[in-house]
């Protein structure tokens, strides 16, 4: 599948937002929530400005933007459709909590009700988000268990990363959430190596005969391509990346997107450089996440590429 920049941006920036916003509720829960007007203002801005972004961003990808409210009349039956409600229906206890965090600076019943529905709307529209593309029988990669579950631990692992860096920010840096932070990004990278190894030995057992229904004849190859130049299937639904580019990637995503900022954080913690250390996995988390969804897409392939010449799938 060709990787489409504006849902990739759209998944990470919206998932990392989410997952921040999640464990916002935790701490509110804990009563660990830093007081002042500056860290909930930059906390709750951060988190609801990077869902906005990135719904924003996920109109871009749409033939005909205008008409993206459409998408909201089909939650019965679309999963697109249910992300779209939740994720609007979201901003409403988590605009409230944090209107109440920044005037009243504390957390009492009516905000512990706000965070509790702010985290249930939060985990809710990232699994959806990853039910968008598991519930897609036609491409293989995608309709995998794991993917639902494992787009809800990326989302918790970068907004574990985020508020680690609001926290520093305000020399706030608590080893606890350090530790949340190195448990979610360990159990993600263990997650996507179990997703790569399931794609990798899954078998593809539809041929091109099965495609056109002429198997019982033997073994069917197309004579010539069915276009001339390339179309819209063909560009969309056909392309490949090189397996040999796919392993490097693989790999720096690894790093980056896991490994690197698990350490990076516990050493900022030993060597009391919360903020540097913070900063550093941030960034670090985001290029990694990035290449780890645009790989997502970019590996992929669609039934309909055994009509134009793919052999399995």
């Amino acid at each position: 599948m060709h990787p489409a920049y504006s849902v990739i941006v759209f998944t990470t920036a919206s998932g990392a937002g989410y997952g921040l916003l999640v464990w916002l509720a935790v701490w509110a829960a804990f009563g660990q929530l830093p007081q002042g007007w500056q860290p909930a203002l930059l906390s709750s801005g951060l988190a609801l400005g990077l869902i906005a972004a990135g719904l924003l961003a996920s109109t871009a990808h749409l033939g005909r933007p205008e008409r993206a409210w459409r998408a909201f009349s089909q939650w019965r039956t679309s999963w697109l459709s249910r992300e779209g409600v939740l994720a609007v229906a979201t901003f409403v206890p988590a605009g409230l909590f944090a209107l109440r965090w920044l005037w009243l600076g504390l957390v009492d019943g009516i905000g512990m009700a706000l965070a509790s529905a702010m985290a249930v709307g939060a985990l809710a529209t990232v699994w959806c988000t990853g039910m968008i593309y598991a519930s897609l029988t036609t491409i293989r990669a995608w309709c995998q268990p794991i993917v639902a579950p494992l787009y809800v631990v990326l989302g918790l692992g970068s907004g574990a990363v985020l508020l680690n860096l609001v926290l520093a920010v305000f020399s706030r840096a608590h080893l606890v959430n350090v530790l949340l932070a190195v448990a979610a990004l360990s159990l993600g990278l263990l997650m996507k190596l179990a997703y790569w190894r399931s794609i990798d030995l899954d078998p593809r057992p539809l041929t091109a005969g099965d495609a056109t229904g002429l198997r019982k004849l033997g073994t069917v190859r197309p004579l010539e391509p069915p276009h001339t130049m390339a179309n819209y299937v063909m560009r969309e639904m056909g392309y490949s990346v090189a397996r040999k580019h796919a392993e490097s990637l693989r790999r720096l995503a690894l790093v980056l997107g896991f490994a690197l900022p698990a350490l990076l954080l516990l050493a900022g913690s030993a060597l009391h450089l919360p903020l540097a250390a913070a900063l550093l996995a941030t960034l670090s988390a985001a290029v990694g996440i990035l290449v780890e969804r645009w790989l997502f897409f970019a590996e992929a392939q669609h039934l309909v590429t055994l009509f134009y010449g793919a052999e399995r799938a």
